[in-house]
């Protein structure tokens, strides 16, 4: 382990930044535990000569946690679903993967 993967390590192992979730295959695969760090960021899209702020829902998982989420895969979070819209995309090191989420 290099001194990236144990840095992502202890950052996911902390509560007050990473919280306990499940992953699932399209949502019917037996859930596969996981740690996720969420985040909310105003999204801004331009439309013709308009700005439009939305909110989303990010989230952070790392690879060894997850091999390989796709579209339409379910994680759930406390009493939350969440269905992940779009290919997640991993960081530099490929250590962990950030994705979309949308309510489901």
């Amino acid at each position: 382990m290099n001194a990236f993967a144990a840095a992502v390590d202890a950052i996911f192992a902390d509560p007050n930044v990473a919280v306990d979730a499940t992953w699932s295959y399209r949502g019917v695969d037996p859930p596969v535990a996981c740690r996720v760090i969420l985040k909310s960021p105003d999204e801004t899209t331009e439309f013709g000569g308009a700005r439009i702020v939305s909110d989303s829902v990010i989230a952070d998982v790392r690879v060894s946690d997850i091999a390989d989420p796709q579209p339409g895969d379910v994680i759930v979070i406390g009493a939350e679903t969440w269905r992940i819209q779009g290919k997640p995309r991993r960081d530099r090191e490929r250590l962990v993967w950030t994705m979309e989420l949308v309510p489901q």
